[in-house]
This record gives C-alpha cells, structure tokens and sequence, in this order.
C-alpha cells in the first residue's frame, strides 16, 4: 500500500517537471523567435536607408526652456478690490433715475428722446447676462467684465437679466437696486430703463452704451 502511494507520488512529480521544463522550452523559443525577428528588422531598415553620415554633434545647441510665468495672485486679488471700490453699493441713485416706473437712467446731456427709443426698442438688444443666483461681488464683477467685452466687440445695447427678487428676504429686489447704482457709475453707460414685458419686464434691463 505504501509503496503504491510512493509510486503515485514519484508520477506526479515526474509530470510536473515534465510541465515545467515544456514551459521553458517554449519561452526559449519565443525569445529566440523575438530575437531572429528584430533581428530581420534591424537588417531591412539599414538597407532600405543606404549608406548615411553620422551628423556632427560637436556645435548642437541644447534647447532651453522657459518657465512658466508665475500666476500674479497679488495682483489679481489688487484689481478685484479696485473693482469693488470702483462701483460702490453706497451710491445714490434716486436722484438721477427718473421718476417713471420703469426707473428709465440717461447721463447728463443725453436728450430725452434716447430712453423713449431705448424703451421702444429702437436698438436692438445685441447680448446679454443673466445675473440670477450670483451673490453681490460676483455680479459686479460679471457686470463689468461683460460691459468690457461689449465695448471691445463695439456692441451698444444689451440687456442685464437681475431677476424680480422674489427668493430674497421681503421679496426684496436687492439686485435689481445693485444694478442700478454700478449702471450710473459706469463712464460708458448712456442710458438704461426697464426692459420690456418680452424682454424681462422687471426682471431685467435694458442698457445703451457709448459708441466708439
């Protein structure tokens, strides 16, 4: 019984070496195979190329690279407070809107007939800016990046979208207010009024700006 058991184990462990060694001798041959392969292509490149010159190295210039220029945080963090201080939420602006209800704006020197025209829609609304869900300082200074953009792509009119504030506190429209006072402050602010019932109606306004 012993003795037959030895035998079983002698046979299993014959073909697992017998495995092991047919694993091997199948690597070897793939190795060989890989070799005589790139070999075979190293051969066919050289022919195909020719007879070729080694270029001299002797005056070759090692590229340089730049470093990228640092962000200028101080100075960003600088140009937004310049901005906060540039259109201040203290201003009055009663006394200049006129006493319409669409609370219609024109700078000084600007003939009433411009605000009828604006209101009437004369020029056409050309952009806009939707304003809904931002808080105080980042409205502002949406307001004046997209104004800044106006001007360069020579647009005059455009529309503010502020919304009529009825998620605020009291149904208060605080934005709608807000727009207003930086709207007076701007140099390039013609005339604004309340936008039309299509266009926005209280929720919005309507704003002409200075030509080039």
């Amino acid at each position: 019984m012993a003795a037959s058991r030895k035998l079983s184990d002698f046979a299993s462990l014959k073909k697992a070496v017998k495995k092991v060694n047919e694993e091997r001798r199948k690597q070897e041959e793939a190795r060989k195979r890989a070799e005589r392969q790139a070999q075979s292509d190293r051969e066919l490149f050289l022919s195909s190329i020719g007879d070729v010159t080694p270029l001299d190295a002797s005056d070759r210039i090692e590229p340089v690279f730049q470093a990228p220029r640092p962000i200028p945080v101080q100075r960003i963090a600088d140009e937004k407070l310049a901005l906060r201080e540039s259109l201040s939420d203290e201003f009055s602006v009663e006394s200049l809107l006129e006493t319409d209800e669409a609370l219609s704006y024109t700078k000084e020197g600007i003939g009433p007939d411009v605000v009828r025209k604006l209101r009437r829609g004369h020029w056409v609304i050309q952009d806009q800016i939707d304003l809904h869900g931002m808080r105080r300082d980042e409205a502002r200074e949406m307001i004046v990046e997209f104004l800044r953009q106006a001007a360069l792509r020579g647009i005059r009119c455009v529309r503010i979208v502020h919304g009529k504030g009825l998620g605020s506190v009291n149904n208060e429209p605080v934005l709608k207010k807000l727009v207003h006072k930086w709207l007076v402050q701007r140099s390039d602010v013609i005339a604004f009024c309340q936008a039309k019932p299509a266009d926005g109606g209280s929720g919005a306004v309507v704003v002409l700006l200075k030509g080039r």
